[in-house]
C-alpha cells in the first residue's frame, strides 16, 4: 500500500474512533434531559453533527421550549453548510443519492480530513472512511451512554448536567490557543458569545440566548480593515 494512501487510512479512522467516542456523552446528556434511548439514536443518525446535538438536548434539558431547541441546533449547524461549499468542488459527488449522503457525512472533522489530504483522490478516501468510522462509532457510543445513564442512581444522574456545557469547553477550547488559525478572532467570538448569552439569561427562556448570541458573533467576529501607516 503507498505511504500516503496508508497515513490517509490511519488518520481518518483514528480521527473517527476518538471523537466517536464522545456519542458516550450525548448519550448520556440526552438521557438526562429526559429523551429515550430510541429518541437519543434517532438523534444521532439522522442529525449527526456533535454541537447542534449537545445544543438541542441542552436547551429542552433546562426546560426550554422546543423551537428555540430546533434554533439553537439550526445555528449551530450552520458552519456545515459553508464546509459543503468548499467540500463540492474536492470530492465531487455525483447523483441525488450520493450528494444527499455525501452532505450528511459534512461535519468538522471530515472537512479537516478532506483538505489535509495530500490529493483530490486521497481527499475522497479520507472523507468516506472517517465519516463512516465516526458515524458508526458515534451511533454505537450514543446507545451505550444512553443505557449506562438509564442505569444510574440519582445522584451519578444530577451529575451529567455537566455533561454538554463540558463537551463545549472541550471544543472551545483548542480553538483559542495559538496554535490555531486566527486565535484573537476566536477568542473575540467566544467573549462575545458568552457576554451576550450570560446578560439575556436572566431575562429570557432557556435557549433564546444561544440563538441571540450570533450577533455577537457576527460582530465580533468581523474582519479589521488594515490601519494606512
Amino acid at each position: 500500500m503507498p505511504p500516503d494512501r496508508a497515513q490517509t487510512l490511519r488518520d481518518a479512522v483514528g480521527l473517527g474512533l476518538a471523537v466517536g467516542l464522545y456519542g458516550v456523552a450525548f448519550g448520556a446528556a440526552a438521557d438526562a434531559a429526559g429523551l429515550d434511548v430510541w429518541q437519543a439514536l434517532v438523534l444521532s443518525a439522522v442529525m449527526f453533527t456533535g454541537a447542534s446535538q449537545f445544543a438541542l438536548i441542552g436547551v429542552l434539558g433546562a426546560g426550554g421550549s422546543a423551537l428555540a431547541a430546533v434554533g439553537s441546533a439550526l445555528l449551530l449547524g450552520t458552519r456545515n453548510t459553508v464546509y459543503g461549499v468548499r467540500l463540492v468542488p474536492l470530492l465531487r459527488p455525483r447523483g441525488r443519492l450520493r450528494r444527499a449522503g455525501t452532505a450528511h457525512w459534512v461535519i468538522d472533522e471530515t472537512t479537516a480530513l478532506a483538505l489535509a489530504a495530500p490529493d483530490r483522490a486521497m481527499a475522497g478516501l479520507a472523507f468516506l472512511v472517517g465519516g463512516a468510522t465516526l458515524y458508526l462509532t458515534w451511533n454505537a457510543t450514543t446507545v451505550v451512554g444512553a443505557l449506562g445513564a438509564a442505569a444510574l442512581g440519582g445522584t451519578a444522574r444530577a451529575a451529567l448536567d455537566a455533561v454538554v456545557p463540558a463537551a463545549f469547553l472541550a471544543l472551545l477550547w483548542p480553538r483559542l490557543g495559538r496554535a490555531f488559525p486566527e486565535p484573537a478572532v476566536q477568542r473575540r467570538v467566544a467573549l462575545g458569545g458568552a457576554v451576550v448569552a450570560l446578560a439575556l439569561t436572566p431575562f429570557v427562556p432557556p435557549g433564546v440566548q444561544v440563538v441571540t448570541a450570533v450577533v455577537a458573533v457576527a460582530l465580533a467576529g468581523r474582519p479589521r480593515r488594515a490601519v494606512a501607516s
